[in-house]
C-alpha cells in the first residue's frame, strides 16, 4: 500500500517541483529585466522613487513608449521566455520514438536536472542582484534600521508678517542642471538665453551651488523638496496606503499632513495656478497640487482641448515649452489683471518639458551642437526667457517676484550622451535665478544650500516674513546665518543619516489627510 501511495504521489511531487522551478525562473527574469531596464533609462534610483513614480506612469503625457516597453519587458517577455523554455523542456522529455532514446534519456536525466536548477539559480541570483543594486534595496534596509526621525527637525512655517506680500511666478526647469553652463565641459553654455535676461546688473540674484538633496533626483521629489521642505518618501505603513500606491488615479490627498508653500500662500489670500505640458496625473502631481492650495491645474488634457496644433505636442510627454510659455504669458496677463482689480495676489507656477529625456527637437529649435541635448536645453530656456521679457515689457516685474529653478539634476545613466562629463562630477548643482521687485540692488544670498531651503525662500520671495527664515528642513537663502537648532546646521555625516532615515512616525503623519501634530 505504501509503495502504491509513493508511486501515485511521485508525479505530483515532480509537477510541483517543476512549477516551483518555472516560477523562480519567471521571477528571476522579471527582476533581471526590470533592473537592467531601469538602469538603462534612469540609472540608479531609490525605492521611494520606484514606489511613487514608476508605478504611476501614463501612456500619454507620462512616459509614452517607455510605458509600453516596460509592459512588454517586465510583464510579457518573462512569460514568453519561461513558456519557450518550458516547451523545449517538454519536447526533450517527450521525443519522438527513436532507437535507444530511453537509454539515452535515463543516462542524461540527472545531469540535465542539475543543469536546469543551476541555470535557474543563476537567473534568480543575477536578477535579484541587478534589481536590488539599481533601486538601492541595501540602502533602504539600512535606513529602516536608523533611529533618526525628520520630525525632530521639521519646522512648521510661522509667518510673522505679510505686509509686503507680492505676486510670485515660479518656473521649474526640467532637469535644469547648472553644470551645463560650463563651456569647458560642453560645446556651449546651454543656459545663455536665460542668463541674458536675468543679469545681476539688473537686480537678478542666484544662490551658487544649489544642491539636489541626498536621495532626490526626479520631478516630484524636487517639487516636494522645494515646496514642502522634506524628502519625498513612501515608507513603512504609509507605503501600503492607497494614496501612495495608486497615485495615478483620483486619490484624495498627497502628503496631506504637511503644510507646503501653496497652503501658506492660500492662507494669505493667494490664488495659485500650475501649468504643465504633461499629464498632471503622472506621479500624482495633480493630486499633490490640489491638496496644497492650487485652485487651477492646467495640463495635457487642457491643451489637447485647446487650439494648440498637433505639431506642438510630443507623443511621449506633452505640450512643447514654446507653446507652454505662450500659455503662461496669457495666464500671467489674466492673473495680473485680476490682481489689480481685486487686490488678490497670485502664485503662478509651471514646469518645462522639452528637456525631459529623450529630449525632443521642435521646429523653433535650431540645433547647433554635436550633442542635441545641449541645443534643446538652450532652446527650452530661450522660451522661458521670452516669458521673462514679456513680464518686463508689461511692467509685471515691478510687483511680481520670479524664481527660476531646476527641479533636479539631469539623470545621467551610461546611455546618456552627457554621462562622461556629469558622472562623478563633484561640482554638479541646480540652476537658479531669483528676482525680487522694489529692491535697491542685488540681495546677497546664502550659498551652498540644498533644495529644502527653497521652501522658505519661495515664501520670502513672495514677501512673507518667516520666523527664523525657517520652514520644513530648510532655511531661506535670504537668511545669512543658519539657526543652531536647524537640520541645516548638522554635520554632513549626521545630516546624511537624517535624510536617509525612513522616519516612519513623521511620514505616517505626513501621508495622513489631517495636519501633522
Amino acid at each position: 500500500m505504501s509503495w502504491s501511495i509513493r508511486q501515485s504521489a511521485r508525479p505530483i511531487a515532480v509537477a510541483l517541483a517543476y512549477a516551483l522551478l518555472y516560477l523562480l525562473l519567471w521571477a528571476g527574469l522579471v527582476l533581471l529585466i526590470a533592473g537592467l531596464g531601469i538602469r538603462h533609462y534612469w540609472g540608479d534610483i531609490s525605492v521611494s522613487q520606484m514606489m511613487l513614480n514608476l508605478v504611476s506612469v501614463e501612456t500619454e503625457g507620462g512616459g509614452g513608449s517607455i510605458v509600453w516597453i516596460g509592459i512588454f519587458g517586465i510583464g510579457v517577455a518573462p512569460i514568453l521566455i519561461s513558456a519557450a523554455i518550458g516547451f523545449l523542456h517538454y519536447r526533450w522529455r517527450h521525443p519522438r520514438d527513436l532507437p535507444g532514446r530511453h537509454m539515452r534519456r535515463a543516462a542524461s536525466a540527472a545531469r540535465t536536472r542539475a543543469l536546469a536548477v543551476a541555470l535557474v539559480g543563476v537567473v534568480v541570483v543575477s536578477g535579484t542582484t541587478a534589481f536590488a543594486n539599481t533601486v538601492g534595496v541595501a540602502d533602504y534596509i539600512a535606513a529602516a534600521n536608523s533611529d533618526a526621525d525628520l520630525g525632530d527637525y521639521y519646522v512648521e512655517p510661522v509667518v510673522t508678517s505679510d505686509e509686503n506680500a507680492r505676486n510670485l511666478v515660479v518656473v521649474y526647469l526640467e532637469s535644469g542642471e547648472a553644470t551645463l553652463e560650463d563651456e569647458r565641459l560642453f560645446e556651449k553654455d546651454a543656459f545663455a538665453p536665460i542668463k541674458e535676461v536675468t543679469q545681476p546688473s539688473e537686480g537678478w540674484v542666484n544662490t551658487g551651488s544649489l544642491r539636489q538633496y541626498r536621495g532626490g533626483g526626479w520631478t516630484m521629489s524636487g517639487i516636494v523638496a522645494s515646496e514642502c521642505g522634506v524628502p519625498l518618501k513612501a515608507t513603512g505603513a504609509a507605503a501600503s496606503e492607497p494614496l501612495t500606491n495608486d497615485l495615478g488615479t483620483d486619490t484624495p490627498t498627497y502628503l496631506g499632513g504637511l503644510t507646503c508653500s501653496g497652503d501658506v500662500l492660500k492662507d494669505h489670500g493667494y490664488t495659485s495656478v500650475f501649468l504643465t505640458g504633461a499629464n498632471a496625473a503622472f506621479a500624482g502631481k495633480g493630486t499633490y497640487l490640489r491638496t496644497h492650495g492650487y485652485t487651477d491645474v492646467k495640463d495635457l488634457n487642457d491643451w489637447r482641448a485647446s487650439d494648440e496644433p498637433p505639431e506642438a505636442f510630443r507623443e511621449d510627454w506633452g505640450l512643447s515649452d514654446g507653446s507652454l510659455m505662450n500659455q503662461a504669458k496669457l495666464e500671467v496677463d489674466r492673473l495680473h489683471a485680476e490682481s489689480e482689480r481685486t487686490g488678490q495676489r497670485f502664485n503662478l507656477s509651471m514646469l518645462t518639458l522639452d528637456t525631459h529625456e529623450p529630449s525632443h527637437i521642435y521646429d523653433y529649435c535650431q540645433v547647433d551642437t554635436e550633442i542635441d541635448v545641449l541645443s534643446v536645453n538652450s532652446c527650452s530656456v530661450a522660451q522661458v526667457a521670452g516669458l521673462v521679457n514679456h513680464m518686463r515689457d508689461q511692467g509685471y516685474l515691478e510687483d511680481t517676484a520670479v524664481v527660476i529653478v531646476g527641479d533636479h539634476l539631469r539623470r545621467s545613466p551610461p546611455t546618456d550622451p552627457l554621462h562622461e562629463q556629469l558622472d562623478g562630477n563633484p561640482t554638479r548643482s541646480i540652476f537658479n535665478r531669483i528676482w525680487i521687485p522694489g529692491g535697491s540692488g542685488p540681495v546677497p544670498l546664502r550659498q551652498n544650500a540644498d533644495q529644502f531651503s527653497l521652501y522658505p525662500t519661495l515664501l520670502e520671495a513672495a514677501g512673507l516674513t518667516l520666523q527664523d527664515g525657517a520652514a520644513g528642513l530648510g532655511v531661506s537663502v535670504f537668511t545669512p546665518e543658519i539657526p543652531a537648532n536647524s537640520s541645516q546646521a548638522l554635520a554632513p555625516k549626521a545630516y546624511d543619516i537624517l535624510l536617509d532615515s525612513l522616519s516612519l512616525p513623521f511620514y505616517a503623519r505626513a501621508w495622513a489627510a489631517e495636519g501633522t501634530s
